[in-house]
C-alpha cells in the first residue's frame, strides 16, 4: 500500500534513489541489466529537464507535459557527434556529446515512447514509496506519433552503400599492420571487426559491447556467436567466413595490444583498456563511414545497421524465421518494423516470379 505521508522529496533525490533501486534489481537478477540502464538513463534526463531542485510531488501533468515535449525536442546526439579517435573522452556534463547543435536530429517516436515508458515506471514507483500523493502521468496528453515511417538514420543502408562500408570495414583491417601511431592504440582490427559484426548479424548495441571472447565457438567446422539478448534468452548465430576472417585476426593480434589486464573476458576494449561502451560504437562507425566514398556514404546508427541486416535479409527471400532467430526476437511479427524497403525491389522480384520463373526478355506472343 501507499504511504500516507508523502515525503517531500526533490525530483534529484527521488531519481538517485529510484536508480539505486533499479540497478540493484538488475544485480539480483530482478531486472535485466540492459532495462536497468534505459530506466537509469531515461529518469536522470527526466530529472534534467524536469529541474533538478523541483521537489517531485510539486510536478502536474502538465508539467510532465512539458518535460516529454522537451525531450522529443531535444537533439539526437547520435547523428551529431564527429568520428574522433575515443569517443569515451567527448563526454561532457549533462550527458551531451561535443558537436550537439540547434541542427541535430530530434528524438524519434520510437525514443519519445520508450522515454514516456521509463518515466511512467519511475512515477508508478514514486507513488508506491510515497514520493508523489498522485500519479501525474494519469494527467498527461502528450503521444508520440510515427508519422510517415523511419528517420533516414534509421533507414536501412541501400545495397550499395552497405557494400561501400563493408568495403571500408575490410580495407582498414587490411592496412592494420602498416598503421602508423603507437603499436598499443592501434584500434584498426577492432573497428572493422565491430562494422562486420552489426552489418552481417545485426546484433543490438548492448549485445555486442557485452559480448566476451568466450562467446565465439566453432561446432561442426562452423564457427557461432553465442548472443546473450533480452529477457536472459540466447542464440547461437553462424558467422559469415568473412567475418569469422576479421574476428580471428583481432583475437589473434588486434586485442592483444590493446589489453591491458583490465577487462580479461570482454571482446571489445578501448585503447585504455577497457570494455568498450555503447557510446563508444557510434564513434567507430564515423570512423570507418569517413573512409567510404562520398558517393557511396550515408550516416547511419548501430541501430541502423541491424535495420539493414534485416531489410537485405528478406529482400533476398532469406527464411524469416532464420531472420527472426539471428536478430533475436521472439516474435515474427516484430519483423515488420526492421523491414525497409529498398530501391527496385518490386521490380526485380516481378521480374523473376515464384510462379512465373524469370520473365525478363521472355519474347512476346502475338
Amino acid at each position: 500500500m501507499r504511504p500516507s505521508d508523502v515525503q517531500r522529496l526533490t525530483v534529484t533525490e527521488t531519481v538517485d534513489r529510484y536508480v539505486e533501486m533499479v540497478r540493484a534489481k538488475a544485480s539480483t537478477g530482478a531486472l535485466a541489466p540492459g532495462t536497468a540502464e534505459v530506466y537509469a538513463r531515461d529518469v536522470v534526463t527526466f530529472a534534467a529537464l524536469a529541474g533538478p531542485e523541483r521537489v517531485l510531488d510539486d510536478l502536474s501533468g502538465e508539467d510532465v507535459d512539458a518535460v516529454l515535449l522537451r525531450f522529443a525536442r531535444k537533439p539526437d546526439g547520435r547523428r551529431s557527434r564527429p568520428a574522433r579517435p575515443e569517443a569515451e573522452a567527448a563526454a561532457v556534463p549533462g550527458g551531451e556529446r561535443a558537436g550537439s547543435g540547434a541542427g541535430a536530429p530530434s528524438q524519434s517516436a520510437a525514443s519519445q515512447a520508450r522515454f514516456r515508458r521509463s518515466v511512467s515506471a519511475f512515477f508508478q514507483y514514486a507513488l508506491v514509496a510515497g514520493w508523489v500523493q498522485l500519479n501525474p502521468m494519469q494527467a498527461v496528453t502528450l503521444r508520440p506519433r510515427h508519422r510517415g515511417g523511419l528517420r533516414a538514420e534509421r533507414r536501412a543502408l541501400t545495397a550499395e552503400q552497405a557494400e561501400g562500408l563493408l568495403g571500408a570495414a575490410r580495407e582498414l583491417v587490411e592496412v592494420a599492420p602498416a598503421a602508423g601511431g603507437r603499436p598499443d592504440q592501434r584500434t584498426e582490427l577492432r573497428d572493422g571487426l565491430i562494422v562486420l559484426l552489426l552489418a552481417a548479424v545485426g546484433p543490438r548495441v548492448s549485445e555486442l559491447t557485452r559480448a566476451n571472447s568466450e562467446d565465439f565457438f566453432v561446432n561442426a567446422g562452423t564457427r557461432y556467436w553465442r548472443i546473450f539478448g533480452k529477457g536472459g534468452r540466447t542464440r547461437d548465430v553462424p558467422l559469415p567466413r568473412p567475418v569469422v576472417e576479421v574476428l580471428d585476426a583481432y583475437l589473434r593480434d588486434g586485442r592483444r595490444v590493446l589489453d591491458r589486464g583490465r577487462e580479461p573476458r570482454a571482446l571489445l576494449l578501448s585503447w585504455r583498456g577497457r570494455r568498450l561502451a555503447r557510446g563508444d560504437v557510434q564513434a567507430v562507425i564515423d570512423r570507418v563511414l569517413a573512409r567510404v566514398e562520398p558517393g557511396r556514404r550515408r550516416g547511419v546508427t548501430p541501430h541502423g545497421l541491424r535495420h539493414t541486416t534485416a531489410t537485405h535479409l528478406l529482400a533476398a527471400a532469406t527464411d524469416m524465421d532464420a531472420v527472426r532467430r539471428v536478430l533475436g526476437h521472439a516474435d515474427l511479427s516484430t519483423l515488420a518494423r526492421y523491414r525497409d524497403e529498398l530501391p527496385g525491389e518490386l521490380e526485380a522480384a516481378m521480374r523473376v516470379h515464384p510462379l512465373l520463373g524469370p520473365v525478363e526478355g521472355r519474347p512476346r506472343r502475338g
